[in-house]
Formats: structure tokens, C-alpha cells, sequence
């Protein structure tokens, strides 16, 4: 099985999920995401970009079981029995570990078995994927792999889920929620230390803002060229790093892999207006895409060294291409270093180093 990490992957690392997801959706990917946190899983099946499946290990029969209860209401061949017989059959638990995907499994069976239809299948899976994103959304740390091949791949799809569409609702059920935490009764608040007030109001506005913020700018593919988005240099940046890329998931990733007490990141998401906007942040390094519309990395870096001002500045140049001629090519044009994708946050920054000092 093809294994490959998005972006940097190592245990109990600080996680972004609407990054991952909306990494996942800007690239049309296929296959599945699986993100660990030592006592859970939570496994996400995408087709080109869409979602096809959602699963997460906890209390995974109790779930789905849950939600054919609330079908059987409208479906009659879906009885009590047939819900018991399916449980049998595929919650082995120790019985058979091996099995991959027993709730996907369980839900092909009902289907072949004329419980359900297809149609009703995909109403199902909906719900199900609503209910572990939920959760997913609220990770802080874990780790993660993307397969390019997945034990679903022979078995039928019942449907392709707009992720968007899922983490849009998901955000505004999480939102109710703070709301609601932010307005306790009066009767709880007065159980709580007035120091526990402040610090409890203080993290959850903090985090509604965050995850409004993500929603907004991973899962808003801008068509404002004209926007630049950056992060303002303070005193105590050590450096400015200006990176261009017309992907602004790509852009964000970099951001959160470079610390902000040490670097103040410029964002440009338009190469065409690049070169001013460069020199009005006048950056210590630039971190440029290669593939993008236009205007490529290469003609950019060219005309980026006939300036006097970008003469010396390193210039990196971040692609998936790995090829010799890539490399000439970023050569010729007197690039100062070659990033491939996908990268960790230890290769960035052993990159960026290597040229900052």
C-alpha cells in the first residue's frame, strides 16, 4: 500500500484539521486520510476530493446502530432483528480483527441483503460523516497519513459528499455549542472561580475565532486576486519570509510550519502582482511555487533576479516536480534551493536556515 504524508507527519503533533481538509479538497484527492490520537482513529475515504465514507473507532457499532434506528422509522425492512443479525456478523471485535472497515462492511451487507437501498445508504453515510467530522474538527494534536490505495477501493460507492458543504454545517453546529458554553446559566456560573470564568470566556471565544478564520480562509477558495494576505512583521520577528503560491491552503500550511515569534510570513496568492508586492515587504527569503497560472515560479525567479533589489535575497523554489530538468531549470534561472512536495516542517525550516544564515 502507497503511503504518503501531507504536509509533516509525526506523532502528537498540533493539528489543523480544516488544513488537512481542505488540502485534501483543493487537490481532488483520492484515497484515505487516517489521523491518530493513541486512543482513537478517525478515517476519511475521499474520491477525487469528495467525500465517500467517514469512520471513527470509538463506540463505532453503537453509532451506526444508532442511526439505522432512526431510519427503521421510515424504512419497514429494516427491523430490530435484521440490525441484531448485522451486528453479529460484523462487530467481531476480537473474534476478527483483521477486518477492515466493519461498519462499511455492515452497510454494503444491508444493502446486498435488501434492508436498505442504495439511496438510503447514501442518507446514512451522510449522517454518519456529519457526526465523526464533528468530532474530527475538534482535534488539537495526533498524527496523520494519507493512502493512496484503501481497502474500499473494490467495494461499491453509494455516494460522493460535498466536504465543504459537511464542514460548513459541522462549523455551525460547533459554533451553537460555544455559544451556548459562552451563555451558562446563572446557577453554574456562580460555581465557578471567578478566575475559571475569565480564563473559560478567554479560550472559547479564542477558539471560535480561530476555527471562523480557517472556515473562511481554507474552505473560501478566493477569487480576489488583488488580496494579499499576510502576517504583520512585529518586533520580534527575527525574519520576513514571502511566500507565492496560488494555493492558499499551501500558503497557510507554510505559515503554521514557521513559528511566529521567529518569522513574520508574507502570503501572496497572485504572481503576476508578486513583484510589488515583495518590495514593499522587502523579505529575507522568498519561498516561490513553480506550477502556477500565468506567470510560472521560473519566469518569476528570472525576473525577480533581474532586480536589483532580489539580487541576493534566496529564493527557493517549492515544487512536486523532481525531475533533472526541473532542477537545471531552477538552476539556470539562479534559484537559491529546490523544496519538493509533499514536505515536513523539519525540511522547510532545515531549508530556510540553511539559506538565513
Amino acid at each position: 500500500m502507497s503511503t504518503s504524508p501531507i504536509g509533516s507527519y509525526r506523532f502528537f503533533q498540533k493539528l489543523h484539521p480544516l488544513s488537512l481538509l481542505a488540502q485534501l479538497t483543493s487537490r481532488r484527492a483520492t484515497g484515505c486520510l487516517r489521523v491518530f490520537t493513541g486512543v482513537a482513529c478517525w478515517t476519511i475515504y475521499l474520491e477525487e476530493g469528495k467525500l465517500t465514507y467517514a469512520s471513527y473507532s470509538d463506540k463505532l457499532f453503537e453509532r451506526l446502530d444508532h442511526h439505522l434506528q432512526l431510519l427503521s422509522q421510515q424504512i419497514p425492512t429494516l427491523s430490530s432483528a435484521n440490525r441484531v443479525q448485522m451486528r453479529l456478523t460484523f462487530d467481531t471485535k476480537s473474534e476478527n480483527q483483521s477486518m477492515s472497515q466493519p461498519d462499511y462492511l455492515a452497510i454494503c451487507w444491508l444493502v446486498n441483503q435488501g434492508y436498505i437501498t442504495p439511496p438510503q445508504a447514501a442518507i446514512l453515510i451522510d449522517e454518519l460523516a456529519k457526526e465523526v467530522l464533528l468530532s474530527f474538527l475538534g482535534l488539537k494534536q495526533g498524527s496523520y497519513e494519507f493512502h493512496n490505495q484503501t481497502s474500499l477501493d473494490e467495494l461499491p460507492k453509494f455516494c460522493c459528499l460535498d466536504l465543504r458543504s459537511l464542514v460548513e454545517h459541522c462549523q455551525k453546529q460547533l459554533q451553537v455549542r460555544q455559544e451556548r458554553e459562552l451563555n451558562l446559566p446563572i446557577q453554574n456560573k456562580s460555581q465557578v472561580l471567578p478566575a475559571q470564568i475569565q480564563s473559560f470566556h478567554t479560550e472559547a471565544k479564542s477558539h471560535v475565532a480561530s476555527e471562523q478564520q480557517l472556515a473562511t480562509t481554507d474552505f473560501e477558495y478566493l477569487e480576489d486576486s488583488d488580496r494579499q494576505l499576510s502576517l504583520p512583521p512585529t518586533s520580534k520577528n527575527l525574519y520576513t519570509v514571502a511566500c507565492i503560491d496560488d494555493s492558499l491552503t499551501v500558503l497557510h500550511s507554510i505559515r503554521s510550519f514557521l513559528d511566529e515569534n521567529t518569522f513574520a510570513v508574507v502570503m501572496i496568492n497572485d504572481p503576476v502582482k508578486a513583484l510589488m508586492q515583495i518590495l514593499r515587504s522587502k523579505p529575507d527569503l522568498i519561498l516561490l511555487d513553480v506550477e502556477m497560472p500565468n506567470l510560472d515560479g521560473y519566469e518569476l525567479c528570472s525576473l525577480l533576479r533581474r532586480h536589483s533589489s532580489f539580487k541576493n535575497i534566496p529564493i527557493i523554489m517549492v515544487t512536486g516536480r523532481t525531475g533533472f530538468i526541473d532542477r537545471a531549470k531552477a538552476t539556470m534561472v539562479r534559484a537559491s534551493g529546490y523544496l519538493t512536495k509533499p514536505f515536513t516542517q523539519r525540511d522547510l525550516l532545515k531549508m530556510v536556515f540553511k539559506h538565513l544564515n
